[in-house]
């Protein structure tokens, strides 16, 4: 309902201010709505076909990895830590693996997998409620961190990039520079998910066997910010695209090598998997030019102009840089609508450029964030919770500290 609201605002606003305009003497404002409904119409599909050929390798190699078993080992991997979390699911109740298996396909980016895999954990979580319409501990914890969005490569967005890229002509672009940043704020979300909910709840989080691993994660992390701080912004930028660059390659090498090694038939599981690549890029054809059309007239009447000036006048008014505004409503979308957001990011790299800080900036803010309210209300709505609990506000701190965690580190790697 408020996503109908907000996609319905932004037309009735535009109508009205160009209205405005041409009461003012403005002949040509309902004509640049008009254009801007066509263009971002062709946009919306243009960018939507471009993903054909990306989902499809990258839907390849993951079913590869899924047959390989990388997905397993995953999921042992995070075992002991997940154990040490949800102290109230009994060990090897069927919770544990469900949630293990969803933890690592979030991870690996299987986003079909990992809703199916979560409904399923919370299903399990479930038959250990005491009082079936109040979420338990563990389940509010599950669906926060799920809610943070972890996610090692974004491969949507990185998409995207090299799509928009081609159409601006930018030759050798390197769509992946925004990975590290992006697994660094989304790195920061996820402790900011997990520290909010063990003080609420009391978890033992500084037990070694969960604090070690996290102290050499977040130590990581905070040397990738020193060392790159200490180059010159072009500098560092040409390295966050070497870096990325080879994880990705690498992650594609270590799935093919696991796969022969298993025996898997890395060929014909590849087309197996590349075959869903065309269904998901064009599920999203409606969905874009839903939110690109609203957008387009939203901007063309002038209305994005005035409320960024808004902003923007309070921002100045503090002190700010006020770069990172034009990323911004693609952070705020994000927490209602991942779709919106999509729309919201394609329009700053359009407006400013796929390789400008806002294009950079929006790209790392929807490759880090999480549809909170959409994961609240399939998980819970999945069971029959209705007592949510302090699972939104939880959630809510995490995107938030998300949101500035990306701004932060986009600051620190391009300015």
């Amino acid at each position: 309902m408020l996503l109908n609201l907000i996609w319905l605002a932004f037309f009735v606003s535009a109508f009205a201010v160009a209205l405005a305009r041409l009461v003012m003497g403005d002949m040509e404002v309902f004509p640049k709505l008009l254009a801007a409904m066509f263009d971002s119409a062709r946009t919306g599909f243009d960018i939507s076909i471009g993903l054909v050929g990306v989902m499809a390798l990258w839907l390849g190699i993951l079913r590869i990895g899924e047959r390989a078993g990388m997905v397993d080992a995953l999921a042992r991997l995070a075992a002991p830590a997940l154990r040490q979390l949800f102290p109230g699911v009994p060990p090897g109740h069927p919770a544990q693996g469900a949630m293990v298996m969803n933890v690592s396909a979030n991870l690996l980016g299987l986003d079909n997998a990992a809703t199916p895999l979560g409904l399923k954990a919370m299903q399990e979580l479930q038959s250990l409620n005491q009082q079936p319409a109040r979420a338990t501990d563990a389940q509010i914890l599950f669906i926060v961190l799920n809610t943070a969005g972890l996610t090692l490569i974004p491969t949507s967005v990185i998409a995207i990039r090299q799509t928009l890229a081609v159409k601006q002509g930018l030759a050798g672009f390197n769509a992946a520079d925004i990975l590290l940043p992006t697994l660094v704020a989304t790195s920061i979300s996820l402790l900011a998910a997990l520290l909010a909910v063990a003080v609420v709840q009391r978890l033992p989080i500084w037990h070694a066997r969960l604090l070690v691993p996290l102290a050499a994660f977040g130590a990581a992390i905070g040397a990738v910010l020193w060392g790159l701080g200490q180059l010159p912004p072009e500098v560092a930028a040409r390295w966050m695209g070497l870096a990325g660059s080879l994880a990705i390659v690498t992650l594609v090498l270590v799935f093919l090598l696991a796969g022969a090694a298993k025996r898997v038939p890395v060929y014909e599981v590849f087309v197996e998997g590349a075959k869903e690549g065309f269904g998901v890029a064009v599920n999203i054809i409606p969905y874009l030019v839903a939110m690109l059309v609203a957008i387009g007239v939203f901007r063309a009447a002038g209305c994005m102009d005035y409320v960024m000036g808004a902003i923007g006048a309070g921002v100045a008014a503090l002190g700010w840089n006020t770069d990172f505004l034009p990323a911004l409503p693609v952070g705020l979308m994000k927490i209602l609508s991942g779709s919106g957001a999509r729309g919201l990011m394609v329009d700053v790299m359009q407006t400013h450029g796929v390789d400008s800080f806002a294009g950079r900036l929006a790209a790392i803010i929807q490759g880090s964030t999480e549809t909170t309210f959409y994961v609240l209300a399939v998980y819970f709505g999945s069971v029959g919770v209705k007592d949510t609990r302090h699972a939104l506000g939880c959630a809510l701190f995490a995107d938030a500290v998300g949101i500035v965690a990306a701004i932060g580190v986009a600051y620190a790697f391009y300015r």
